[in-house]
Formats: C-alpha cells, sequence, structure tokens
C-alpha cells in the first residue's frame, strides 16, 4: 500500500484579500502528502530543502505518517520560495517571487527502501526530472499520478509529451488542458490528451469542480460552495494527495473507484482553502474528514424517476 510522493517542499509568501503571511510551510509534495496522510500511512517523500528549513516542519510531516528519509538537506543552500499576490476573485494571481534555490539542481534519489511502491504521485516539476523518477523504479507501480502545468507546456513540450507516455492519470486544470490539447471543448480536450497515453484524465475547474475522464466514460464532481476561500495556494495538490491517498488505501483503481476518489480529493481540497497554506491540514480529525465527505454525498445525491 506503500505511496511514493515526488515534488517540491517549500516556503511561500502569500497574500490575498484576506490578508497576507511571510514565510510559511509549502510545496506540492506537502501538500500531497498532508492530504494524503488522512487516507494512507505509508507515505514516501521524496524531495529536496536547504538548512534554513525547520527540523520542526519535518517532525510534522512525520507525525502524518509521513517518511522523510528521501528529503535531500543541502547544507549551505536556501529551500525553494514562492511569493504571490492574489486577485480579488482568488482565481488569478501575481507571481511577486520564484527563487529555486535548490530546485535548480535538484537530482531525486529514490531510497532503496522506498523501491517497493505501488502508488507513484509525480508533483509538478521538470518533465525530465518525473522522467529520472519512473526510471529510478526497479518495478513499475501498481498506478501513477502525474501533475504538470502550462509553463512545462511552454518551454518543454517534447520532454512533457515523453513522461506522459509513462503515466496512468494525469491531473491538469482546464486552461491546461486547452493548450495541451489545443482544444477548447474540454471534452474534446479529453479525447486528444488521452491518446498522448494516460488511461485516465483529470481535469480540475477550481470553484466549479473536477472532470474524471476515461476513454468511454466521464464523472464531474462539484466543488463545495463554500462561504469564505482565505487562499487557493495547494488546492490542487491537496486533491491530488486526498484522491491518490484514497486509492492505495482502497487498492482498486477502476473507474468506479477513482470517481470516489475524486470526491475524497476535492474534500481535501476544500479544507486547504479555508486557511492560509497548509494551516487546516495539519491535525484535522478522522470526524471532520468523514463529515466534510459527507457534505460532498449530500450536495449530489438525489432521487429521480424516469418517466
Amino acid at each position: 500500500m506503500s505511496l511514493l510522493v515526488i515534488g517540491t517542499v517549500a516556503f511561500d509568501a502569500i497574500e490575498t484579500p484576506f490578508g497576507k503571511t511571510d514565510k510559511i510551510l509549502g510545496g506540492a509534495a506537502t501538500y500531497i502528502s498532508l492530504a494524503a496522510s488522512y487516507f494512507t500511512k505509508n507515505i514516501n517523500l521524496v524531495s529536496v530543502v536547504g538548512d534554513d528549513f525547520p527540523t520542526s516542519n519535518i517532525k510534522m510531516l512525520e507525525k502524518h505518517s509521513v517518511n522523510t528519509d528521501g528529503l535531500q538537506v543541502l547544507k549551505g543552500q536556501k529551500t525553494f520560495f514562492w511569493a504571490g499576490k492574489y486577485h480579488n476573485d482568488m482565481n488569478t494571481r501575481d507571481t511577486i517571487t520564484t527563487e529555486l534555490n535548490v530546485l535548480e539542481n535538484f537530482n531525486p534519489i529514490v531510497p532503496e527502501a522506498y523501491q517497493d511502491c505501488e502508488f507513484l504521485m509525480l508533483g509538478n516539476l521538470v518533465p525530465k526530472v518525473q522522467q529520472q523518477v519512473i526510471a529510478q523504479l526497479k518495478k513499475r507501480p501498481k498506478l501513477i499520478v502525474l501533475d504538470t502545468m502550462n509553463f512545462w507546456m511552454d518551454i518543454a513540450m517534447p520532454d512533457l509529451r515523453e513522461t506522459l507516455a509513462l503515466v496512468d492519470v494525469l491531473t491538469i486544470n482546464d486552461e491546461e488542458a486547452r493548450q495541451l490539447s489545443g482544444e477548447y471543448s474540454l471534452v474534446k480536450a479529453a479525447k486528444k490528451i488521452l491518446k498522448m497515453g494516460p488511461q485516465f484524465l483529470i481535469i480540475k475547474k477550481g470553484e466549479h469542480g473536477a472532470l474524471l475522464f476515461n476513454e468511454d466514460q466521464v464523472f464531474f464532481a462539484p466543488a463545495l460552495p463554500l462561504e469564505e476561500v482565505f487562499d487557493p495556494t495547494g488546492a490542487g495538490d491537496s486533491f491530488a494527495g486526498g484522491f491518490i491517498g484514497f486509492l492505495a488505501q482502497s487498492q482498486d483503481i477502476s473507474f468506479d473507484n477513482m470517481k470516489r476518489a475524486i470526491i475524497f480529493g476535492s474534500a481535501m481540497a476544500s479544507f486547504c482553502v479555508e486557511k492560509f497554506g497548509t494551516e487546516k491540514l495539519i491535525g484535522l480529525t478522522q470526524d471532520q474528514v468523514e463529515k466534510r465527505v459527507q457534505e460532498f454525498v449530500n450536495l449530489v445525491q438525489f432521487d429521480i424517476a424516469l418517466v
């Protein structure tokens, strides 16, 4: 049941209409691992930080059942840092600062103890780096999920296409799906993208929910209506963590079970946006998670008679 998570562990500084933060814990792998920890307890992390990264953050991850033996701590170097400001609609943002630091020459090393992974979550990274991780594994995982972004489509499309041919599930947003496929219709976009290699495609639509596609089936899950969204940073990664965490726990990768996983992923994303950074994902109770999932079930469940 082991889950291997590859991605960034970072610092963020965030400003939204609700306030602003100094440097706080962030990074795709951080959000993915924390969200997944509410469903599976065998999470192995591969990432890199500088020696400015607090040991208290590492201990927090370990309390959430995250094995940090694969977290490289580079002496004399600084952790990846991103600062951004969200507009009033919370859907658009401006990047103020990006400091790659340790990420500039990141060479992921999969420890021997991680080689038994059954589920692999490749967080948003350089496509060639994602390929390096897959190549290091002696046995192909039961399921490989990939996240990427439009930046790599702009500067590394050939590498990204090679990587897509190696994975089972691709998770991107609607804008990225349109760019990758060249199609405006998301149904047409999905058909083109599925021909690139993945068996399943998840298209995230933010506050408008998420779509799951395979060759001949489609499923739509709404987003939970929330009174306030404090910070959208990490919502997509929290979604991915809940999604693959549930699949790793259930050991069922059928389309029907992925529909359930979409709901669990959406629940974790809804927690994430309620506070700044990772704050809301730390220390949730199982009861809180179950109640939130039930809210999603209540949102979509109804009886209808077809005359």
